[in-house]
């Protein structure tokens, strides 16, 4: 658990730098829709207690639970202080792959959620230009190469084997992981060339499911805030070769 800490604290430090704010911008965007329209009174973020990716929740009480200075909720991700079935939100932020026990963390998130509860996650795709930089060896013990990337097909996998539907994701950050962020902006064409011609290969994901009860269905109300559509987190639809995100408009 010792070694986890270290991990996540050093990640906080990599968002600093030119690739981790590269990244970060994107996803900050995709947590903002994907939390923005999640209804409930308790909400829970584990992990980088230094970066607020509740920010745009409407949820009234929001907590930061881990290990790293600066949580409000001390504890380890995989043994959550909170009773059963008693939070609307959770959202984890590479917590998975910096993780040597992601099932238990996943778990646990499952146990805390209530029924039509709502999980946001992120994580480095393998299947990418960031995933090949890993795989041959390339910074191998440094941030965030260290982790052990999780593709989105095992995810979507686990999850629902935990009873979530996946309702929504997106891939990002297609350009090359140069360290240099003069590099990472003249290769900004690969944005949007990405996002047409290879969707599934951008260098990281966030993807949003919702807890499902055999049987049972919370009732939510059909009103919602009419706002202006946003380019993020579209309804997923699933074909023979994985995730493929459409685009929607949000009401």
């Amino acid at each position: 658990m010792k070694s986890w800490t270290v991990q996540k604290s050093m990640l906080a430090e990599w968002f600093e730098t030119p690739k981790g704010s590269y990244v970060l911008a994107w996803e900050r965007g995709q947590f903002d829709s994907a939390v923005e329209d999640v209804f409930g009174f308790n909400a829970v973020q584990v992990g980088l207690p230094g970066l607020d990716f509740l920010r745009e929740s409407r949820i009234p009480l929001r907590v930061r639970a881990g290990l790293d200075p600066g949580c409000g909720l001390r504890s380890e991700p995989m043994q959550l202080p909170l009773a059963s079935q008693s939070i609307d939100l959770v959202v984890l932020p590479h917590v998975l792959e910096f993780s040597s026990q992601p099932h238990a963390i996943l778990r646990e998130a499952e146990r805390v959620l209530m029924s039509e509860g709502s999980i946001v996650i992120s994580g480095f795709n393998p299947l990418s230009l960031w995933g090949a930089a890993r795989a041959f060896g390339w910074e191998r013990r440094r941030v965030p190469w260290c982790g052990k990337f999780i593709g989105l097909l095992r995810l979507k996998d686990w999850l629902a084997l935990l009873g979530f539907e996946l309702t929504g994701g997106r891939f990002g950050c297609y350009a090359p992981p140069f360290s240099q962020g003069r590099w990472i902006e003249r290769f900004g064409f690969m944005e949007k060339a990405g996002e047409r011609w290879w969707p599934i290969c951008g260098g990281v994901y966030v993807v949003r499911a919702i807890k499902r009860n055999l049987g049972m269905r919370r009732v939510r109300p059909e009103w919602r805030d009419k706002r202006a559509a946003k380019k993020a987190l579209a309804p997923v639809t699933q074909r023979e070769n994985g995730l493929h995100a459409e685009k929607r408009e949000r009401r």
